[in-house]
Protein backbone atom coordinates (compact mmCIF):
# COMPACT_ATOMS: atom_id res chain seq x y z
CA UNK A 1 0.00 0.00 0.00
CA UNK A 2 2.69 2.27 0.93
CA UNK A 3 4.11 1.87 -2.76
CA UNK A 4 1.23 2.88 -4.81
CA UNK A 5 0.08 5.84 -2.40
CA UNK A 6 4.26 7.02 -3.33
CA UNK A 7 3.25 6.56 -6.83
CA UNK A 8 0.46 8.31 -6.46
CA UNK A 9 2.09 11.41 -5.18
CA UNK A 10 5.03 11.06 -7.93
CA UNK A 11 2.35 11.12 -10.65
CA UNK A 12 0.18 14.15 -8.98
CA UNK A 13 3.27 16.14 -8.25
CA UNK A 14 4.57 15.55 -12.34
CA UNK A 15 1.20 16.33 -13.06
CA UNK A 16 1.45 19.65 -11.25
CA UNK A 17 4.86 20.15 -12.64
CA UNK A 18 3.86 20.25 -16.45
CA UNK A 19 0.84 22.15 -15.46
CA UNK A 20 2.85 24.87 -13.81
CA UNK A 21 4.85 24.98 -16.56
CA UNK A 22 3.01 24.61 -19.50
CA UNK A 23 1.06 27.67 -17.73
CA UNK A 24 4.42 29.74 -17.46
CA UNK A 25 4.35 29.63 -20.82
CA UNK A 26 3.64 32.45 -23.33
CA UNK A 27 3.48 34.08 -27.01
CA UNK A 28 7.05 35.14 -26.10
CA UNK A 29 8.45 31.25 -26.34
CA UNK A 30 10.81 31.14 -29.00
CA UNK A 31 9.72 29.76 -32.17
CA UNK A 32 10.30 26.55 -34.13
CA UNK A 33 13.12 26.66 -36.48
CA UNK A 34 10.42 26.64 -39.26
CA UNK A 35 8.33 28.81 -37.30
CA UNK A 36 11.19 31.49 -37.31
CA UNK A 37 12.08 31.13 -41.01
CA UNK A 38 8.38 31.21 -42.17
CA UNK A 39 8.48 34.75 -40.22
CA UNK A 40 11.61 35.99 -41.60
CA UNK A 41 10.81 34.82 -45.39
CA UNK A 42 7.54 36.73 -45.08
CA UNK A 43 9.15 39.89 -43.48
CA UNK A 44 11.66 39.51 -46.75
CA UNK A 45 9.01 38.97 -49.06
CA UNK A 46 6.97 41.98 -47.43
CA UNK A 47 10.26 44.36 -48.05
CA UNK A 48 10.77 43.27 -51.74
CA UNK A 49 7.10 43.56 -52.61
CA UNK A 50 7.05 47.51 -50.67
CA UNK A 51 10.25 48.42 -52.54
CA UNK A 52 9.20 46.69 -55.89
CA UNK A 53 12.29 44.58 -55.74
CA UNK A 54 11.90 41.22 -58.40
CA UNK A 55 14.50 39.22 -56.49
CA UNK A 56 14.49 35.22 -57.58
CA UNK A 57 13.65 32.22 -55.10
CA UNK A 58 16.73 29.66 -54.81
CA UNK A 59 15.45 26.51 -54.29
CA UNK A 60 16.45 26.68 -50.33
CA UNK A 61 14.08 29.73 -49.98
CA UNK A 62 17.24 32.19 -50.48
CA UNK A 63 16.28 35.57 -51.98
CA UNK A 64 18.80 37.31 -54.27
CA UNK A 65 18.93 39.69 -56.52
CA UNK A 66 21.75 39.35 -59.60
CA UNK A 67 23.23 42.30 -61.20
CA UNK A 68 26.21 41.52 -62.87
CA UNK A 69 26.36 38.07 -63.75
CA UNK A 70 30.25 37.75 -64.24
CA UNK A 71 32.53 35.87 -66.95
CA UNK A 72 34.85 34.00 -64.71
CA UNK A 73 34.77 31.29 -62.38
CA UNK A 74 32.32 29.99 -60.24
CA UNK A 75 32.79 29.23 -56.16
CA UNK A 76 32.29 26.02 -54.83
CA UNK A 77 33.09 24.03 -51.69
CA UNK A 78 36.47 24.15 -50.94
CA UNK A 79 37.13 27.28 -53.11
CA UNK A 80 38.45 30.71 -51.80
CA UNK A 81 37.22 33.58 -53.23
CA UNK A 82 38.04 37.55 -52.70
CA UNK A 83 34.72 39.99 -52.40
CA UNK A 84 33.99 43.29 -52.09
CA UNK A 85 30.97 42.87 -49.77
CA UNK A 86 28.33 45.21 -47.44
CA UNK A 87 25.89 43.64 -45.14
CA UNK A 88 23.21 45.28 -43.09
CA UNK A 89 19.54 44.54 -41.66
CA UNK A 90 17.04 44.21 -43.72
CA UNK A 91 14.46 46.10 -41.19
CA UNK A 92 16.30 48.96 -40.64
CA UNK A 93 18.69 49.70 -43.05
CA UNK A 94 21.68 49.90 -40.64
CA UNK A 95 25.19 48.44 -42.26
CA UNK A 96 26.77 46.07 -39.40
CA UNK A 97 29.97 45.06 -41.37
CA UNK A 98 31.64 45.42 -45.21
CA UNK A 99 35.24 44.80 -46.36
CA UNK A 100 37.24 45.52 -49.91
CA UNK A 101 38.96 42.62 -51.29
CA UNK A 102 38.17 40.34 -48.58
CA UNK A 103 39.56 36.92 -48.83
CA UNK A 104 36.91 34.19 -47.60
CA UNK A 105 37.34 30.11 -47.44
CA UNK A 106 33.68 29.58 -48.87
CA UNK A 107 33.10 26.41 -46.27
CA UNK A 108 33.91 29.24 -43.68
CA UNK A 109 30.90 31.67 -44.59
CA UNK A 110 27.43 31.77 -43.62
CA UNK A 111 25.12 29.35 -45.06
CA UNK A 112 23.00 32.40 -47.11
CA UNK A 113 26.34 33.12 -48.48
CA UNK A 114 27.28 29.21 -49.52
CA UNK A 115 23.89 29.41 -50.75
CA UNK A 116 24.11 32.70 -52.66
CA UNK A 117 27.80 32.96 -54.25
CA UNK A 118 27.93 30.32 -56.80
CA UNK A 119 25.28 31.69 -57.95
CA UNK A 120 27.44 34.41 -60.19
CA UNK A 121 31.04 34.29 -61.74
CA UNK A 122 34.00 36.37 -61.14
CA UNK A 123 33.65 40.20 -61.80
CA UNK A 124 29.86 39.33 -61.41
CA UNK A 125 27.92 40.98 -57.77
CA UNK A 126 24.72 39.71 -56.27
CA UNK A 127 22.06 41.19 -53.58
CA UNK A 128 21.41 38.13 -51.23
CA UNK A 129 18.32 38.61 -49.02
CA UNK A 130 19.27 36.26 -45.93
CA UNK A 131 16.35 34.76 -43.28
CA UNK A 132 18.32 34.56 -40.04
CA UNK A 133 18.31 30.55 -40.42
CA UNK A 134 21.10 31.19 -42.94
CA UNK A 135 22.35 33.44 -41.49
CA UNK A 136 23.64 33.56 -37.62
CA UNK A 137 20.04 32.17 -36.66
CA UNK A 138 19.24 32.24 -32.98
CA UNK A 139 22.55 33.22 -31.98
CA UNK A 140 23.81 36.70 -31.75
CA UNK A 141 26.50 37.68 -33.34
CA UNK A 142 28.61 41.08 -31.84
CA UNK A 143 26.46 44.05 -33.38
CA UNK A 144 23.78 41.86 -35.04
CA UNK A 145 20.63 40.31 -33.03
CA UNK A 146 19.74 37.02 -33.17
CA UNK A 147 17.02 35.80 -35.84
CA UNK A 148 18.14 38.90 -37.87
CA UNK A 149 16.96 39.10 -41.48
CA UNK A 150 20.41 40.47 -43.54
CA UNK A 151 20.99 41.86 -46.56
CA UNK A 152 24.25 41.42 -48.47
CA UNK A 153 25.77 43.29 -51.76
CA UNK A 154 28.40 41.05 -53.00
CA UNK A 155 30.66 41.40 -55.96
CA UNK A 156 32.51 38.44 -56.03
CA UNK A 157 36.33 39.31 -57.41
CA UNK A 158 38.30 36.35 -57.69
CA UNK A 159 38.01 32.61 -56.84
CA UNK A 160 41.10 30.90 -56.33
Amino acid sequence: MKLRSKRISLSCLLLWLIGFFSGCLNSDDPLTVQEQFDKDIGIIDQFLAQNNINAQIDNSGLRYEIHEQGTGDTASPGDSIQVNFKGRMLTSGTVFNSGEASNFFMDDLIAGWQIGIPLIREEGNITLYIPSLYGFGAFQDQNIPANSVLVFDIELLEVF
